[in-house]
């Protein structure tokens, strides 16, 4: 068995290399996303996450992250992810519709010194479209992480990281890495000791 599949994983992994490779573009936005987080937090903001599918799981793993910890002891920074209220989301999409399963969450929670960051890989999806127009009559800031073309989402962010790829394993494994990044970041920030 010695070479199974060897081909298929020898060129995703030079095209994951590429993607990440492409990264070094988009650092200084990466940096202004650590800033703009720090600042919500230091303003007495909170950051809301959403995304559906492995995305709804890096918002869950981003909030993890800032509200536990990620490398260093500190305190607890205020991260929610949309994505983890079942009994909101399954009575929001049962009631009102699956379109509008995040932005009446948005309309609920946020206020104009709070974060939005949506992930879509597809830029397209239109419940997390839904909840970053709901954050712009808000009035508080809208980041978001997508794939290569950015879709509508692009427009709707302050903030737009785009993984240069469209297939959704190179796009989410950019993202995660471009998050941890974002993390470590704010981790280091003096205000967060």
């Amino acid at each position: 068995m010695t070479g199974f599949g060897s081909g298929v994983m020898k060129a995703g992994l030079q095209e994951h290399q590429r993607v990440v490779e492409s990264m070094a573009t988009q650092f200084e936005l990466l940096e202004r996303i650590a800033a703009r987080i720090v600042a919500c937090f230091e303003a007495g903001g909170r950051l809301y996450l959403l995304g559906n599918g492995g995305s709804a799981a890096d918002a869950q793993h981003i909030a993890a992250e800032l509200v536990g910890r990620f490398k260093k002891d500190r305190k607890a920074l205020p991260a929610v992810a949309l994505t983890t209220d079942t009994s909101a989301l399954t009575a929001i999409s049962n009631d009102i519709g699956f379109e509008q399963v995040f932005s009446r969450q948005v309309e609920a929670l946020v206020t104009p010194r709070d974060i939005v960051w949506a992930l879509s890989v597809s830029g397209r999806s239109r419940n997390v479209l839904a909840a970053l127009q709901t954050a712009r009559k808000a009035k508080a800031a809208t980041i978001g992480f997508t794939g290569r073309s950015g879709g509508a989402m692009a427009e709707l962010c302050d903030l737009c990281f785009r993984a240069d790829h469209d297939q959704s394993d190179r796009v989410q494994e950019a993202h995660q890495l471009a998050y941890h990044l974002i993390c470590d970041a704010i981790e280091q920030h003096p205000t967060r000791r």
